[in-house]
């Protein structure tokens, strides 16, 4: 799975972003001719190399006519705008739900509804092409994962269409809710309201670099800043090996008078409550008594409600409990084309290489019964297809 690592210790915006993704290969050409299908205008881009405290990094601007610094546009017309363009499905979804993210916090900071706000600075053309663009490069490079750390917003006072506030904005401030960050000592506005909506939207994690993510190239998209620091978002773009995880839990407990009936339904119950795994043994007791052991694989965390729904749903009188580590394979679902319909299919691999692809029997079981033919045929089809 392609995966990006951003480093945002001089702050993130949407310029910022295009240039580290140019700079980790995005074609230029392919970035003009998308944006030429955005229907707007009064712009012209402006990509460059330059040099910022010795570090090589690609500078994406987006340079307005004077007129358009004065266009105030709300959701539905960005929408609109975004709908109107030549653009995939994906991309379209999750530009407009990265402009909603930025209209629902502008919209709780200034007391008012989503479909009242009135976009200002990030309503302009430049703010349009940043959004679009950071997500048709995700797509372009085929990065599914995103994941970001080491974020600075800067410090101090801006001006902007409400007049001076405080850094960061209260828009950006409110898009970081749940998401760590630092100040910093830069007074100025590093992690802009685009920045963090792009953040807040398309991150699947915050903090350190993930475990078992590996590096393969490193990238660089320069700010319009000449700082003390480096004006830069760093980026890795990699993708992960097999992932060790030491904070999981078997819990356990062996049970001879209960009604078989029962352990279906807590099985249900424990895997919602976010179980890993669930399983039945099927063991001897004192006395010769046929019983079973319940085996339950989950994080740590979850003890105290997988232990209730024990306690809850079985007869047991105790559990026991002991950690365990885990070596995951990274996975990812796919749908696959069969002569019968189509099938869901687990693809894992490690290191980069293949290890198994498994169909999922329900709908394969489905394809069989309605088209009359064997389910080893949908199955093996579906895996072939993988």
């Amino acid at each position: 799975m392609k995966t990006m690592y951003l480093s945002g210790f001089s702050g993130v915006s949407g310029n910022m972003f295009i240039g580290a993704l140019l700079d980790a290969g995005l074609p230029e050409k392919a970035l003009r001719e998308m944006v030429s299908a955005l229907p707007v205008s009064g712009y012209q881009l402006k990509i460059e190399t330059v040099i910022k405290h010795g570090i090589k990094a690609t500078h994406f601007d987006v340079e307005l006519d004077h007129s358009e610094h004065h266009v105030h546009r709300r959701l539905g017309d960005i929408v609109k705008i975004i709908n109107d363009a030549k653009l995939s499905k994906p991309v379209k979804a999750r530009s407009i739900a990265v402009f909603t993210k930025l209209a629902e916090a502008e919209a709780k900071v200034h007391g008012t509804t989503v479909d009242k706000i009135h976009f200002h600075e990030v309503g302009a053309v430049d703010a349009i092409i940043d959004i679009v663009g950071t997500v048709f490069a995700l797509e372009t490079l085929g990065i599914e994962k995103v994941y970001a750390g080491s974020l600075r917003t800067g410090h101090g006072m801006i001006k902007c269409a409400h007049g001076a506030m405080p850094i960061p904005a209260p828009a950006t401030a409110e898009l970081l809710t749940g998401i760590p960050y630092m100040h910093g000592e830069i007074e100025k506005e590093l992690l802009t309201p685009t920045g963090a909506a792009l953040l807040a939207t398309l991150c699947d994690g915050f903090g350190d670099r993930p475990a078992g993510f590996v590096s393969e190239k490193t990238a660089y998209g320069a700010g319009g800043w000449d700082l003390d620091i480096p004006n830069v978002l760093r980026t890795e773009v990699g993708h992960f090996q097999c992932l060790e995880i030491s904070d999981l839990l078997v819990l356990e407990t062996n049970i001879d008078d209960c009604s078989p009936q029962i352990f279906d339904y807590a099985m249900e119950r424990l895997f919602k409550a976010g179980a890993l795994d669930v399983w039945l043994t099927p063991i001897q007791m004192k006395k010769n008594r046929p019983a079973v052991t319940l085996s339950v694989l989950a994080p740590a965390a979850l003890q105290e409600e997988i232990e209730k729904i024990i306690f809850t749903e079985t007869t047991t009188i105790g559990i026991r409990r002991y950690p365990v580590q885990r070596t995951a394979a990274e996975r990812r679902e796919e749908t696959v084309s069969t002569p019968w319909g189509s099938v869901r299919v687990k693809i894992s691999s490690m290191n980069g290489k293949l290890c198994s692809v498994t169909p999922e029997y329900d709908d394969c079981r489905k394809l069989a019964a309605a088209n009359d033919v064997s389910l080893k045929d949908v199955l093996t089809a579906a895996r072939n297809a993988g």
